[in-house]
């Protein structure tokens, strides 16, 4: 049974920071891109962030030189680190891992807000 389970969100103020982890399991992870999407209420999803299984990265504008996203193939585990966070950063995050298939996490709430 394929699992991925995010972890780290929550509530912090403008200009804080949060790594956000998403643990899988059930799958080989060293085969998979992994992606880090949100959604805030009301509006689309976005994909914020990805990362190929050889490591090449990919950022949305909107976090271009604020967040970074890493993976760690021993740990079968994607992160998202985020700076400088803004109030607009508030939304339901969801990893991704896709390679013949695709598997998305259950999602976890950032909060960015005074």
């Amino acid at each position: 049974q394929v699992q991925l389970v995010e972890s780290g969100g929550g509530l912090v103020q403008p200009g804080g920071s949060l790594r956000l982890s998403c643990a899988a399991s059930g799958i080989t992870f060293r085969n998979y891109g992994m992606g880090w999407y949100r959604q805030a209420p009301g509006k689309q999803p976005e994909l914020v962030a990805s990362i190929t299984r050889g490591y090449d990265t990919n950022y949305s504008e909107s976090v271009k030189g604020r967040f970074t996203i890493s993976r760690d193939n021993g740990k079968s585990t994607a992160y998202l680190n985020m700076n400088s966070l803004k109030p607009e950063d508030t939304a339901v995050y969801y990893c991704r891992a896709q390679y013949f298939q695709t598997y998305w996490g259950q999602g976890t709430q950032v909060t960015v807000s005074a």
